[in-house]
């Protein structure tokens, strides 16, 4: 069975309607149990244990969320060296163009050696029924590459 870890945090309820999309993506997928945790409750054992990650956050300052940057604060030592190349892809919700939360989150998935497997989903201000498609199938090709042994 693979894990997908889907870790985000949300104020407005906008990254978790994505967060919901990507998880339903990704559950469309045999075999495939999918971990749906909020950053503050999300552990280093969620994401040792998992096969891939899906990390979403709204777009705070030009930056991702403080909550999505305290799970990196709290697992990244604990997790150097066991996380090497695990799959992982973003998604943000944001108020202005999203792409200073995006490159906050890629800098420092290359400390965790991560490897990016798709592009990430921006929506900008409201939550389009063409964003919550991208996040599924966001949700659909980190899972389905998991399962078939290619990430």
């Amino acid at each position: 069975m693979v894990r997908i870890l889907i870790v985000y945090h949300s104020q407005t309820g906008n990254t978790e309607k994505m967060a919901h999309a990507v998880a339903e993506g990704a559950g469309c997928i045999e075999n495939v149990e999918v971990i749906l945790k909020r950053a503050k409750d999300a552990t280093l054992e969620d994401l040792l244990e998992s096969d891939g990650l899906a990390i979403g956050t709204p777009e705070n300052f030009g930056y991702m969320s403080g909550a999505i940057k305290d799970f990196f604060d709290r697992t990244y030592l604990s997790a150097q060296e066991k996380v090497f190349r695990k799959p992982y892809v973003v998604f943000v919700s944001a108020g202005n163009d999203g792409t200073g939360a995006v490159n906050s989150i890629e800098r420092i998935a290359l400390g965790y050696k991560f490897k990016k497997v798709y592009e990430p989903v921006i929506c900008r201000k409201a939550v389009t029924e063409e964003a919550l498609e991208g996040c599924r199938e966001l949700g659909k090709v980190l899972a389905g590459g998991c399962e078939a042994g290619i990430y």
